[in-house]
């Protein structure tokens, strides 16, 4: 029989390799698959917004070429855009130099200003009524009716406010029988802000609406309920649990909304444009587009165009940052 040896006699195990010296496989992709993979699982999605994509590039991108009119002194008949002269930045010039067009700016901007300040805030109200109505079946009645006027066409909507605010409209109909004459607020100019204003409720709100619900159905039942232990009534719960759950959506849309602070609604301004004067309903779209369109000054119009598209582009930029300031993402992240 052979004995075994002490143990202090065994010979010692060889140390195991450091682990920078162990043979090195293939890395492993950073988020565990790699960027075929995630094509290849991704594929279906892929697919299905290259018709989204597509139009995109037709209706945006490419058309965006045609901005090199506002350095040419662009002729339709002649020779066209390799064919029209190259005159650098006349035409912003031109642009910048006619008080026209700075008036245009300013009644642009006003009209923005108001319907910030009067419509902005209607649709947050609206959805903190219906987030504090208990019947479910109540809540989608008038989510539907308020959301219906969003599918209706301008033409349709400034022909209900003009059988109803017009001069031959229900309201003048029924204060001419009780003798009251000239009544008519559809072509009233010191109204018209006001006008395009609740036209823009009436038929924009209910969209709105949804979008606040929509965030305010992400927050937890268990804040309200902690918060209604700790004796915060129907009010402190809507200022320190629902404001709160909506200042995300609240920021992003007051950064599009100031970024879109010089589109102001084309077709409804076109539609009641003579009705109330020149003088207090031109905008910048009507502008352009009477001035290019109409006129034939293309090259101007495409100088003025470019510079609201270029204005708009730093509105977004600083209320983007205005938004980060408050510790808000906005648009993108920092």
């Amino acid at each position: 029989m052979t004995s075994r040896a002490p143990a202090a006699d065994r010979p010692a195990p060889p140390p195991a390799p450091p682990a920078d010296s162990r043979p090195a496989g293939p890395a492993a992709p950073r988020h565990g698959i790699t960027r075929r993979q995630r094509l290849r699982r991704d594929r279906t999605l892929l697919l299905m917004t290259l018709p989204a994509v597509g139009l995109l590039l037709v209706f945006t991108y490419v058309p965006l070429l045609g901005n090199v009119v506002a350095f040419q002194d662009y002729d339709v008949y002649g020779g066209g855009i390799t064919g029209s002269a190259f005159v650098g930045f006349e035409n912003f010039a031109a642009v910048f130099g006619d008080a026209r067009f700075w008036e245009v700016v300013g009644n642009t901007l006003s009209i923005t200003a108001v319907q910030l300040l009067l419509f902005f805030p209607i649709p947050i109200a609206l959805a903190l009524l219906l987030n504090s109505v208990m019947s479910g079946r109540l809540r989608t009645l008038v989510q539907s009716v308020l959301y219906l006027p969003h599918f209706f066409s301008w033409v349709l909507v400034v022909t209900v406010f003009q059988q109803m605010l017009g001069g031959a409209g229900l309201i003048a109909q029924l204060l001419r029988r009780h003798g009251v004459e000239g009544f008519d607020l559809m072509t009233d100019p010191t109204l018209f802000k006001y006008l395009l204003t609740a036209q823009s409720v009436w038929k924009d709100a209910g969209w709105g609406v949804i979008v606040f619900l929509a965030a305010l159905s992400a927050v937890s039942d268990e804040l309200y309920e902690a918060a209604a232990v700790d004796g915060a009534g129907r009010w402190r719960r809507m200022w320190h649990v629902t404001l709160p759950a909506l200042r995300p959506v609240i920021a992003l849309l007051l950064v599009l909304r100031v970024g879109d602070s010089l589109s102001v609604g084309f077709e409804q301004i076109l539609l009641q444009r003579d009705a109330v004067g020149v003088g207090v309903s031109e905008v910048l779209d009507t502008y352009v587009w009477f001035r290019g369109i109409r006129s034939g000054d293309f090259s101007y119009a495409a100088a003025a165009g470019l510079v609201k598209g270029l204005f708009s582009l730093g509105m977004v930029l600083l209320a983007n940052k205005a938004a980060h300031k408050l510790g808000e993402q906005g648009v993108y992240a920092k």
